[in-house]
C-alpha cells in the first residue's frame, strides 16, 4: 500500500511538472480573430509580431506572416 501511494504521488508530480515544461501561450488581444500562439524558447511575442508586421504586413493569417513568426519561435495553436 505504501508503495501505491509513492508511484500516485510521484506520477502526479511528473504530470505537473510536463505540463508547465517551458511552454508559452499569448492570446493577443489585438487580433480580431483572437488567434493564440505557443512559443517554446522564442523570442519575445510583441517584438516578433511587430517585426513581423512591419515585412509581411498585419494580416496575422498570411503564409509570410506566419512563417516569420514561426522563424521566431512562435507558432499557432
Amino acid at each position: 500500500m505504501k508503495r501505491l501511494i509513492t508511484l500516485t504521488a510521484l506520477s502526479a508530480t511528473l504530470a505537473a511538472a510536463l505540463m508547465t515544461s517551458g511552454c508559452i501561450t499569448v492570446i493577443d488581444a489585438g487580433d480580431s480573430d483572437g488567434v493564440n500562439w505557443n512559443g517554446q524558447n522564442a523570442q519575445p511575442f510583441e517584438a516578433s509580431k511587430e517585426a513581423c508586421e512591419a515585412v509581411h504586413g498585419d494580416n496575422s493569417n498570411s503564409t509570410g506572416f506566419i512563417t516569420c513568426m514561426a522563424e521566431k519561435g512562435w507558432t499557432r495553436d
